[in-house]
């Protein structure tokens, strides 16, 4: 098979490096990609959300399947291009059509169709710069800390969680009406603060059937101890060692199943990955959030544990026959530890060298944001690297992975120390 991957982040070297594994595969290609995935086959100047573009190059390579890393192109409709187009049409796109990305695309589509679908999350409001003052108002029924997430995509950075009551109202009165997350920020949804610790729960779906993916746990905060900014992610560590069985049964009776029962009912045909973000309160799932694509840097974590082939896992998906498969993993923890440029998540240099990356051994190195010039390799990202390791147990893997992570170097290299060890 000839295969596309749309993306040039952590999540899609991790896709790229387990689909060159397959024997299914003949031609790889990943648009645009960076230097690890290069190194895995070949890297394409092309844009994911530039569909002519796509379509030009799947039709010239033969392509037989897309799979879509991130989530803009998906809220775009590539799905649905695809569907559309009577050169594209029979090619199997892995991801949701417009309407399932939704999920992702609109926080507030979202609440609505878990409220409508009877899925546990937190209550929840939603507002317009015209409805300021009733905003204001529903933030002093609440009580401390508040949540505001921007309705649309903002990079992952669109969700405030605040302690005073003065801080929420003025950054609220930022998102509506001074534009802090542009056009994501027009609606923004207020929701009641759960208390618990978080998850998350991956599901891939053929439009009927799906299997459930491996747990992971991710650290979005810059600081060690989950402090400062909200980052894309600064680690993740899988399986979550409190989603038992007993959690996971719950969540498949109350979350999964009334989810995939949902999409059906809304006539919503998906084709994909469902990434369910959740809070464990008090051993009940509630459900923070969907995107409709994996998380990164989970996938880093995820992918690696998962023992089958994974282009035949999507060959099934887009022929729904996913129920014939049965899902093998790694029984070993995997932790993930992501090394970022200097600064971020605020304003950071790009083009430093890197040096080190043909020393580590007992690691997994996915790039994110590089580049290669010439014969170096640069950083061109915020996130640079997602280094996975496997252990007997938490403390086992995320060791391996700080180790490598200090044989690689680059001017400003920054990792957060404490990656799973709230979990031991």
């Amino acid at each position: 098979m000839n295969v596309l991957i749309l993306g040039s982040g952590g999540r899609e070297h991790a896709f790229t490096w387990k689909i060159a594994q397959s024997k299914k595969l003949e031609n790889l290609y990943i648009a645009p990609g960076n230097a690890g995935t290069s190194q895995c086959g070949t890297n394409v100047a092309i844009s994911p959300t530039d569909f002519e573009s796509v379509k030009h190059f799947v039709w010239e390579k033969n392509i037989h399947l897309v799979v879509v890393g991130p989530e803009d192109p998906l809220v775009k409709g590539i799905h649905d291009f695809f569907l559309n187009d009577e050169v594209l049409k029979d090619i199997p796109v892995i991801g949701p059509g417009k309407d399932g990305a939704m999920l992702e695309g609109s926080k507030a589509f979202s609440k609505q169709f878990m409220i409508r679908h009877k899925v546990p999350t937190a209550a929840y409001r939603s507002f317009t710069k015209e409805t300021l003052k009733e905003a204001e108002a529903f933030l002093k029924k609440l009580n401390p800390p508040y949540v505001l997430k921007a309705d649309g995509l903002a990079a992952g950075k669109g969700v405030l969680i605040i302690e005073n009551e003065e801080e929420a109202f003025m950054e609220l009165k930022s998102m509506l009406t001074e534009g802090k997350f542009g056009s994501a920020g027009n609606t923004v949804v207020i929701e009641e603060f759960l208390k618990g610790i978080e998850c998350s729960v991956f599901v891939l779906c053929d439009g009927n059937s799906y299997k459930i993916l491996p747990t992971a746990k991710d650290y979005k905060r810059i600081g060690e101890g989950d402090t400062g900014l909200n980052t894309g992610g600064m680690g993740a560590i899988s399986p979550v060692p409190f989603a038992n069985n007993e959690f996971l049964q719950k969540v498949e009776q109350r979350i999964i199943i009334p989810t995939i029962e949902g999409l059906k009912k809304d006539n919503i045909s998906y084709k994909g990955f469902i990434f369910i973000g959740l809070m464990n309160v008090g051993g009940d799932p509630f459900v923070i959030e969907y995107n409709c694509r994996m998380g990164d840097p989970e996938t880093e974590v995820v992918i690696p544990r998962i023992k089958n082939d994974l282009l035949e896992l999507f060959e099934h998906v887009a022929a729904g026959k996913l129920s014939e498969l049965t899902l093998e993993t790694d029984e070993r923890f995997a932790a993930t530890v992501v090394l970022v440029s200097g600064g971020y998540p605020g304003e950071y240099q790009k083009g430093k060298t890197i040096t080190g990356l043909t020393r580590e051994t007992n690691c997994m190195v996915f790039h994110a944001g590089t580049r290669s010039d010439g014969e170096e390799i640069q950083t061109s990202g915020g996130r640079v690297f997602a280094i996975t390791s496997f252990g007997n147990s938490i403390n086992d893997a995320t060791s391996k992975s700080f180790s490598c992570a200090e044989k690689i170097n680059y001017e400003g290299k920054y990792y957060r120390s404490d990656i799973g060890k709230d979990l031991i």
